[in-house]
């Protein structure tokens, strides 16, 4: 993933210059507005969705009307079918998936049988973790998640890492609004451990990352960087 490619998409000024180990830049802490974010549109899922934990799929085996119906993937990313048992669904597409069953049932139970899925609703949440931790990605979330806890699925902080400055974007009201935080004082207890919604991007300061946001706004027109605080 390229970390620069990420942050000019969000078209965001964030100036993180300045000595590591310390607080600073343009994105202000202890934001009182920073709220839960808008609701989520639903999710138009195409052949390269992968499916992930909380989705619910519809499943259709043609002639065969005892074994369709819809199905719930659970936290673990399985899901049971009558005759084969448990099914892994996560990250799998759904073209995948319908080969996979029509295998298996194809194999003991049912002649040439022909197996449809479609993903009937997508409630798997993603986030984005860049910056200065060991392995930036998207990550799913389930559940309510910290944002130590967010951090902690990026394999947690690189050792170049500034802890005591972390922005996180999400989109408040319509705009994209921006917050920082102190893992330090989070860590320690003297500051709440903010909970993270899907669609929210995590940003940790560091030496290794900073060239990597000027480069990033660098490539950003001046007119076009959203300045909402």
């Amino acid at each position: 993933m390229a970390r620069g490619a990420i942050l000019a998409a969000l078209a965001m000024p964030v100036v993180l210059a300045g000595c590591a180990d310390k607080r600073g830049g343009s994105v202000p802490y202890d934001v009182k507005n920073f709220s839960n974010p808008d609701a989520p549109v639903a999710l138009k899922t195409n052949d390269s969705y992968h499916i992930g934990p909380g989705d619910v799929l519809s499943v259709v085996v043609f002639r065969v009307p005892d074994m369709t119906g819809d199905v719930s993937v659970d936290m673990t990313g399985n899901f049971t079918m009558p005759l084969i048992g448990q099914v892994a669904a996560i990250g799998k597409t759904s073209d995948d998936l319908a080969k996979e069953l029509a295998q298996r049932l194809g194999a003991k139970y049912l002649q040439n049988p022909e197996v449809r899925v479609a993903v009937k609703s997508a409630t798997n949440q993603r986030v984005t973790i860049d910056g200065s931790v060991k392995q930036a990605g998207i990550y799913p979330i389930a559940g309510s998640t910290t944002l130590i806890q967010a951090i902690a699925l990026a394999k947690g902080t690189d050792t170049d890492a500034n802890p005591r400055r972390v922005v996180v974007f999400r989109t408040i009201g319509g705009q994209r609004q921006a917050a920082s935080f102190d893992l330090t004082d989070i860590r320690r207890g003297a500051a709440t451990d903010p909970e993270i919604f899907g669609n929210d991007i995590i940003v940790v300061d560091g030496n290794k990352a900073r060239q990597n946001f000027r480069d990033a706004l660098s490539a950003v027109p001046l007119l076009s960087l959203f300045r909402p605080f």
